[in-house]
């Protein structure tokens, strides 16, 4: 995010000159502190009457302030205690497929997976119509837990057509890449997806397995994968921990 010109001559105090409304300043006041690490991950930052009085500021203000910083997810309030700082999402773009390690090992993290399910399955009919096959074809089913530094991520499921890569669940996938198995012995290369994107909330199993309360809220994402021929080969369905994920996209006017 670029902040406003006027920040620079703000630095960590309230202009009451500059065009910027009040809440906003004490928002990128504190955001500034928060990306810099002033407080660790889980610290309570000034309390409402400690920022009103260091800035001069009334209640409601220092509440928009607040408010926009939780909403961002970059703090989180604790009713009777205060505001802590969260631990920052992983933001995950929209551009290109990507996979989970990827993706962990370019922000510097160690990717493990947990293999949840793996076997032969009849095609769903909702699956089945995504990839445009008769209700019951067989189908490869794995299910897997991501996690980052020990830490649950995510849990994928995918449903391969099984006639496209026989013996594709041969290969032990808590430590080989799906789509390098793909590639390598069954000659299928992923150029494109469709895909959608939704907030649902966290089953018990979910929540159990990502470690988060039940029906928290999950990023759920339902996705197409397409092969070199133009063929759907794979229906993959993502739920990512809410709080540790979010997606963006570049948009040009």
């Amino acid at each position: 995010m670029v902040l406003h010109d006027d920040y620079t001559q703000l630095r960590m105090t309230v202009n009451r000159h500059s065009s910027l409304p009040l809440h906003q300043q004490l928002y990128e006041i504190l955001r500034h502190k928060i990306l810099q690490g002033e407080w660790e991950v889980g610290e309570m930052i000034p309390t409402e009457p400690e920022l009103m009085q260091q800035h001069n500021l009334s209640r409601i203000t220092v509440r928009r302030g607040l408010n926009r910083l939780a909403n961002e997810g970059l703090i989180y309030r604790q009713q009777g205690r205060g505001s802590f700082v969260a631990e920052q999402t992983l933001e995950q773009g929209l551009t290109r497929i990507i996979s989970f390690t990827e993706d962990m090992n370019q922000r510097g993290m160690v990717p493990r997976t947990e293999v949840l399910f793996s076997d032969l399955v009849p095609s769903p009919e909702d699956v089945a119509e995504r990839l445009g096959l008769e209700p019951g074809a067989e189908m490869a089913r794995l299910e897997r837990l991501r996690l980052a530094n020990d830490e649950p991520m995510s849990i994928e499921e995918s449903y391969l057509v099984h006639s496209y890569c026989p013996g594709v669940l041969e290969d032990n996938y808590a430590v080989n890449a799906l789509r390098e198995a793909l590639e390598a012995k069954h000659g299928i290369r992923i150029l494109r997806a469709r895909q959608i994107i939704r907030a649902v909330r966290a089953s018990t199993r979910q929540a159990r397995l990502l470690t988060v309360p039940a029906r928290s809220p999950l990023l759920f994402i339902e996705r197409v994968s397409y092969s070199q021929q133009n063929l759907p080969v794979e229906f993959l369905r993502i739920y990512y921990r809410g709080d540790r994920y979010s997606l963006y996209n570049e948009l040009n006017g």
